[in-house]
């Protein structure tokens, strides 16, 4: 298998001192969201996997057209790219499309999400990949980076989020055993708080009023998935 990394962000990073894999982003190698032809110049040769963490996660931004030309239109040239070429496409997605979903959520009761623009274009990207892509894993997921990063953690959110050392060996997992479709990637239901304690000693607090307090996944399927791998 022949991995391509786009983007050199924190969960990029991770994935690629992980592993090894190549990567190019926009920093180090130029690549311009908006110039499609130079993207798939860059992507077709030596590798049939591309893994796409580029992303605005500036969550609450009101810039809806950088969230969407960089959550969603880049992704769907992405598709028309990756399919032109017969390369795999995997996608970083946000359990954030879950944010007015029910509680542990399952991979196919995705409700359109709350109105802002990160969670929106993050979710149509998911439905246009669904709907066109050839060859795709969607990963939903949230991490966090180790040791936590605050003096204060949310009390009053419950999440499957998990440091980003442990999402990331999950999702190359997934990758590296052939995992298609949709997954829901996290580890058990906690609060930020008891995550960040796993850490560093945190203060609890409580969230403000527009971060949504349930964006917790069912992860059955996941588990299932790499119990499969330990009775192969």
């Amino acid at each position: 298998m022949r991995v391509l990394v786009l983007g050199d962000g924190l969960f990029a990073s991770e994935i690629v001192k992980q592993t090894g894999w190549d990567y190019l982003s926009r920093k180090k190698d130029g690549i311009d969201i908006n110039n499609f032809e130079s993207v798939e110049e860059k992507i077709k040769w030596n590798y049939d996997t591309i893994l796409n963490c580029i992303a605005n996660t500036n969550t609450y931004s009101e810039n809806s057209k950088l969230m969407t030309d960089v959550n969603y239109l880049f992704v769907t040239n992405l598709v028309k790219i990756c399919n032109n070429l017969n390369k795999k496409l995997i996608h970083i997605s946000t359990d954030y499309v879950y944010a007015n979903s029910v509680e542990n959520a399952k991979e196919e009761d995705v409700e359109l999400p709350e109105s802002n623009w990160y969670t929106v274009t993050k979710l149509f990207a998911d439905k246009y990949i669904k709907m066109f892509s050839k060859n795709y894993l969607i990963c939903r997921l949230s991490h966090k980076p180790y040791p936590f990063p605050y003096e204060g953690a949310w009390g009053d959110v419950y999440t499957n989020a998990d440091y980003t050392p442990i999402i990331a060996d999950l999702v190359i997992k997934l990758i590296e055993n052939g995992a298609t479709g949709i997954y829901n990637v996290g580890t058990k239901t906690k609060t930020i708080f008891e995550l960040g304690l796993r850490s560093k000693k945190v203060t609890k607090t409580e969230a403000p009023s527009y971060v949504p307090k349930n964006v917790t996944m069912n992860i059955d399927k996941l588990n299932t998935f790499l119990l499969s791998l330990k009775n192969d």
